[in-house]
Order: structure tokens, then C-alpha cells, then sequence
């Protein structure tokens, strides 16, 4: 039986709660094509001003859950260094 804490929507959830203290959203690619599917297809967007803080180096919706996750926990432990 597998673990419904870890499903595809239970770890967007998570990282959405995560993005959104950080007043940031995630962007989900709603049109999908070989290029997007073969990485994630997610991207981050600052809250206050639309712009795009990751997920858009290649081209857009290029950043996988993973990435977005670590990307955030980096931005944490920057916070708290400071």
C-alpha cells in the first residue's frame, strides 16, 4: 500500500505552504509538451510582483518539485544566517 504523504499532490501541497511563507506561489504547467514533461514542470512566482524567481533558466515550467524544494530550503538557511 503506498503512502499517501508522499503522492504527487501531498508534496505540492507541502511546497506550495512552503513557497507561500516566503510570499512566493506555485505555477503548475497547465499545457504540456516533451519538454516540459521531461522535467517537472513547475515554476516559482513572487506574490507582490508577478515576477519569476525560479524555474524559468532553460524556459518556462523547466523546474522539477525537487529543485523548487531545495531552491527553498536554500533561501531558508540564507534567511537564517542573516
Amino acid at each position: 500500500m503506498g503512502s499517501r504523504a508522499n503522492s504527487q499532490a501531498a508534496v505540492e501541497r507541502r511546497i506550495r505552504r512552503l513557497a507561500q511563507r516566503r510570499g512566493l506561489s506555485l505555477l503548475i504547467a497547465q499545457k504540456r509538451n516533451p519538454k516540459i514533461d521531461a522535467h517537472g514542470g513547475y515554476m516559482l512566482r513572487e506574490d507582490g510582483t508577478f515576477r519569476i524567481v525560479f524555474g524559468n533558466l532553460q524556459y518556462e515550467f523547466c523546474a522539477s518539485l525537487e529543485e523548487i524544494e531545495a531552491w527553498l530550503e536554500k533561501a531558508d538557511e540564507e534567511d537564517s544566517a542573516q
